[in-house]
């Protein structure tokens, strides 16, 4: 190969990536371990952006009967000569993806499914050409490959179309080669989380149940299928009966190295684009995830920093995990959090485990029912990962790197702000307060919002880190006050002054100074500030924007508390 390689940032094709030129982590152990540990029926449950549609669709172009054996060339399961003889291309695959079906309305939800199996359906129009089909098979296919437009919907009649359909697939195609069906649906969970955030869910998980209770339950045309998700959802939701159904989620050991990236093959990937000396960096962000007993990095966070330091050598890592998707669940769970929680989250930021018994199975309607539910949920999606298993099921968990630490930390922030916005009686004293130069009356409220929301004190940490975050919690509560200008390292003197405030309306501005103190010692912490104040010359930047009057305090912050002095005038 060479260095011309592309990252395959947010391609799910595995023949594009194969065919045009981009890097491949070889996943196609996947295919053998998949064979040579049967189940009729295969449930892969993992986090987002961890493989599982690039996966599905190396999966797909395997077994289809129009298979390019060039595409597996060089992998891992080209070397199961056997076993490719008798399964690679050998096999009608229906595969379709639920990953959009993702409607506020009912409707709208059953449109998408419709059109996502309608959209697979098309592939196969060659059933119409031969004769085979009888009369009423004829119907029934043309039925479901044609557009339903959403204005004449006819529900009772759609929702008959899409449960029928994947089992009339399985039955055409089954009779057309003569040879049983491979069933691949990714995202099958996508569905049931937005009708549970939309409100109708009861409608979703009916019209879902009779879907896959008939391709998978009373299916004698399937071979078998994969399925893959997010979450568990319990089997009486809509598995009802299912009792051919093998379960892969990340506690189980089988398959727990097909999904993500090992250390091995980072370390690969970074000696192939010159990048060695990135690894501690990267593993430290990226890594700690424990699948099974396999410790593994999230790829896309992984594939996306390689690129951006392709361009930008000296790039810092970035939280890109945050930003491919919502993080509607970390949301939910810290509305939910009561003060014994918010310990446990000070905990886990600050590097210390919590113990947990975990629940794998449940319903999306009961995923909200109780924080205990939640910390269940925050586990199978990725914001948390296992240290160890104490007892049957209740496991030692950690936030797994820095990535996620950072998302707990800037949710958590975001999440504190909104609810201390909605007190503006106390934001505005506590504002006056800087305004008239109450140090005691500062001291006393920053102190009581410290309490409110989590502590930084691990000892792992640097302190400019955990100066940052006490100065983020102040900058958010003064920015409450409008008819104020805030400036955040800002370049003021002879440095970078950490919160510069102006008022234009009385010529005042003030100047803060904060520092993180390693031990109790607040007040050597403060003078240091107020010190620093003076020598850096901070307040050069308001005197020449025309304040007359300025105030200079030094903060002193440490866990979930702080001292405040003020300089003489």
């Amino acid at each position: 190969m060479k260095r011309t390689v592309k990252l395959p940032i947010g391609i799910e094709n595995f023949e594009k990536i194969r065919t045009e030129g981009f890097y491949y982590v070889d996943k196609t152990g996947l295919i053998t371990e998949l064979l040579n540990n049967w189940g009729e029926v295969n449930l892969f449950t993992r986090p987002r952006r961890f493989g599982k549609s690039l996966n599905m669709s190396m999966l797909k172009y395997f077994f289809s009967y129009d298979c390019d054996t060039a595409l597996f060339d060089g992998l891992a399961v080209s070397e199961e000569k056997e076993l490719c003889k008798k399964y690679m291309g050998k096999f009608p695959v229906i595969s379709v993806t639920l990953k959009n079906v993702d409607s506020r309305h009912y409707e709208g939800a059953l449109y998408a499914l419709h059109a996502v199996i309608r959209d697979e359906a098309r592939r196969f129009r060659f059933l119409l050409e031969d004769g085979q089909l009888s009369r009423e098979e004829e119907q029934d296919y043309l039925h479901l490959i044609q557009s339903l437009p959403v204005r004449s919907l006819d529900i009772p009649a759609s929702e008959e179309i899409i449960r029928g359909s994947l089992l009339l697939l399985s039955r055409l195609l089954h009779g057309y080669y003569g040879q049983k069906i491979i069933l691949l649906v990714d995202e099958y969970d996508v569905p049931l989380d937005k009708a549970q955030q939309y409100g109708y869910y009861d409608r979703m998980v009916d019209l879902i149940r009779g879907l896959f209770g008939q391709a998978l339950k009373t299916n004698e045309h399937l071979f078998f299928a994969v399925l893959t998700g997010c979450l568990r959802v319990a089997k009486e939701s809509i598995f009802t009966g299912l009792n051919n159904f093998k379960v892969r989620s990340i506690s189980n050991v089988p398959f727990d190295e097909h999904f993500g990236f090992s250390d091995s093959e980072v370390r690969s990937m970074l000696a192939y684009y010159g990048l060695e000396n990135r690894y501690d960096l990267i593993k430290k962000w990226y890594d700690g995830y424990r699948f099974g007993n396999s410790d593994v990095y999230c790829p896309w966070d992984v594939i996306n920093y390689i690129d951006l330091l392709r361009f930008e050598p000296n790039a810092s890592p970035e939280a890109f995990w945050l930003n491919s998707s919502g993080n509607a669940i970390l949301r939910t769970f810290l509305q939910k959090a009561d003060e014994q929680t918010m310990e446990e989250l000070d905990q886990l930021v600050n590097g210390l485990p919590v113990t947990k018994t975990i629940r794998e199975e449940l319903t999306y309607r009961e995923l909200y029912d109780s924080i205990d539910n939640l910390w269940s949920v925050l586990y199978t999606t990725g914001y948390l990962t296992k240290r160890r298993k104490t007892e049957q099921n209740t496991y030692e968990l950690v936030i797994p790197n820095q990535e996620i630490r950072v998302i707990f930390i800037e949710q958590i922030l975001s999440w504190f702000q909104e609810e201390v916005r909605k007190d503006a009686l106390a934001l505005n004293a506590f504002s006056e307060a800087f305004r008239t130069g109450d140090a005691p009356k500062i001291e006393q409220m920053f102190s009581s919002y410290l309490r409110q929301t989590i502590s930084i004190r691990d000892t792992a940490v640097q302190k400019e880190k955990k100066e940052n975050f006490y100065h983020g919690i102040l900058l958010g509560l003064l920015s409450h006050q409008r008819d104020w200008v805030l400036k955040s390292n800002a370049e003021s003197g002879k440095g970078y002054s950490d919160i510069l405030v102006k008022i234009k309306s009385i010529s005042l501005g003030i100047v803060i100074e904060l520092k993180y103190s390693e031990s109790r010692n607040l007040e050597s912490a403060c003078q240091k500030a107020l010190e620093q104040i003076e020598e850096k010359n901070y307040a050069d930047q308001l005197i020449d924007d025309g304040m007359t009057t300025i105030l200079k305090y030094g903060i002193a912050c440490r866990r979930n508390t702080c001292m405040v002095r003020m300089a003489a005038p």
